[in-house]
């Protein structure tokens, strides 16, 4: 007996689904009037919406105000518990290496930071630790800007996250 496949036909000579004419129904609306953006996420208009992620934190008010600081890590230490089942013990090690980059000559500073970065992305990616997604970003900040009070302020702040979740 012969197999018999489905001709498979190009999607262009394909008719178009019933109900739909080329190009319809195929737009940012979806049938229950939500806009569908990046990644597949819905943009709920009747006010009931999620936020998309956690609030980026500002570096330039991390340096210069310290209840800014202190706001920030609680806010983290918060998602923290909301969200992720992170151990103390992985945040213990992070900020070691926190501490060791920022001890590092002023000539190798920068590549600490770069490389401590791939470290949390890899921690926040292995444990699913999507409430330290903020730190990564203002760690990003930190590497591009080069300064030495940036990097002793972002150890502040990981030195009272790790506080805060004792």
């Amino acid at each position: 007996m012969a197999d018999t496949q489905p001709e498979s036909k190009p999607r262009e000579s394909r008719p178009p689904r019933e109900g739909r004419g080329p190009g319809e129904g195929r737009g940012p609306r979806e049938h229950d009037g939500r806009d569908r953006r990046e990644g597949g996420r819905f943009d709920d208009r009747r006010g009931d919406r999620r936020p998309e992620g956690p609030p980026e934190i500002d570096l330039e008010k991390l340096i210069a105000d310290p209840l800014y600081l202190d706001n920030q890590a609680h806010g983290v230490v918060s998602r923290m518990r909301d969200m992720d089942s992170g151990t103390r013990s992985q945040l213990r090690r992070l900020y070691n290496a926190v501490r060791r980059a920022v001890r590092a000559p002023e000539s190798d500073r920068q590549h600490q930071f770069v490389m401590l970065r791939a470290r949390l992305a890899y921690t926040i990616a292995r444990h699913s630790l999507r409430s330290l997604d903020t730190l990564e970003k203002l760690l990003l900040q930190v590497t591009r800007k080069n300064d030495a009070r940036g990097y002793e302020r972002f150890r502040d702040l990981f030195e009272a996250i790790v506080a805060y979740n004792e």
